[in-house]
């Protein structure tokens, strides 16, 4: 097998600040936060991509073989899953949350909705090892890689080295999922004045401003913290998010805050996937929040939106959606290096 024809060649949108060398640098949109990810440790190969983009769509990874990563985060969903409302995996389980969407992540530095991982490099330990998603043990995961004929080579290709290791698994992960921005919505086209908002956007953007933006900050959409938004527990999960990590009261019902980038793609919304239309999650804004947690003033105690601004908010939300983010073949199943194999 040439290992030339396993290699995926990964270039940058021409909407990026981006160059290749013997490293791809992955320059952020100028309008954007500096990352947050330190890719000195982990420095972005064509060939590491190209490996975790095979990893991400391959059900090797779980116990029998029949769930990958891509199973509950689909491309053409911003790589979240709109079938169900929790999230499905090995031996017909079904989660408690919501599965979310992974693009720019090189911009946060905690995952999962109560924020158990602190680092990109070691997220996929979670899904790979609970019971109630892929079932699997890294070590046999590495197992597994080590006895075919595709993976030795693209490791190898990617660290110069064809023993498969479980750092160097989890890394290439993090390669290809580090490369999933999303920065080419019409809202991205306005701050870069290749166009301008109809009067209609415009007047959602400041509805947007006035209600929504101590949470969900542009340019991103989100400040990846953790907030209580008065959502009702849900008495069959009993999900009480980020105390269940930290162990403390003050965490109790703190999510993390999921960007509203591409939500015509993500829905259903909320941590556990309840409200399947965005109409509902503005109703419960403008109805039921009305408490607050200790401190935590970032949340109105009511919003109040006309049936005019509701449209009007709403005809701006609808310019986060990055159709050429959603349909980049580039991020897209590798038939080239999967297909070939089997």
């Amino acid at each position: 097998m040439k290992l030339k024809s396993t290699i995926i060649l990964i270039s940058i949108s021409i909407y990026f600040m981006g160059f290749f060398t013997d490293d791809v640098k992955l320059h952020r949109p100028v309008y954007f936060p500096d990352f947050k990810y330190d890719f000195n440790k982990n420095p972005l190969s064509e060939g590491k991509i190209a490996l975790g983009r095979a990893l991400f769509y391959d059900p090797i990874l779980s116990r029998d073989g029949t769930i990958s990563c891509a199973s509950c985060h689909s491309p053409f969903n911003a790589f979240a899953h709109t079938d169900h409302d929790l999230s499905h995996g090995f031996n017909d389980s079904i989660g408690t949350r919501n599965a979310p969407a992974l693009f720019n992540l090189a911009w946060q530095n905690h995952f999962m909705w109560d924020g158990a991982i602190n680092h990109l490099d070691m997220q996929a330990l979670a899904p790979i090892s609970h019971p109630g998603e892929m079932g699997e043990s890294i070590s046999n995961v590495v197992y597994k890689l080590q006895h075919t004929t595709l993976y030795p080579p693209l490791f190898y290709e990617a660290f110069c080295d064809s023993v498969i290791t479980g750092e160097f698994l989890l890394k290439a992960l993090s390669q290809f999922q580090l490369t999933l921005i999303s920065a080419n919505s019409k809202y991205d086209k306005m701050k870069r004045g290749e166009i301008e908002f109809s009067e209609q956007e415009i007047k959602g953007y400041n509805l947007f401003k006035q209600n929504c933006n101590s949470c969900h900050a542009e340019p991103l959409f989100s400040t990846y913290d953790f907030a209580f938004n008065n959502l009702p527990v849900d008495p069959v999960l009993r999900d009480f998010g980020r105390s269940m990590i930290t162990h403390q009261a003050v965490d109790s019902l703190l999510f993390k805050i999921p960007s509203l980038r591409n939500l015509q793609y993500t829905y259903p919304y909320m941590h556990d996937g309840r409200f399947d239309h965005l109409n509902q999650v503005l109703a419960h804004y403008e109805n039921t929040v009305v408490l607050q947690k200790a401190g935590d003033k970032r949340i109105p105690k009511s919003i109040h939106l006309s049936s005019i601004d509701k449209i009007d908010l709403s005809t701006f939300l609808l310019t986060l959606n990055d159709d050429d983010f959603v349909l980049n073949k580039k991020h897209q199943f590798p038939r080239d290096i999967l297909l070939s194999n089997n």
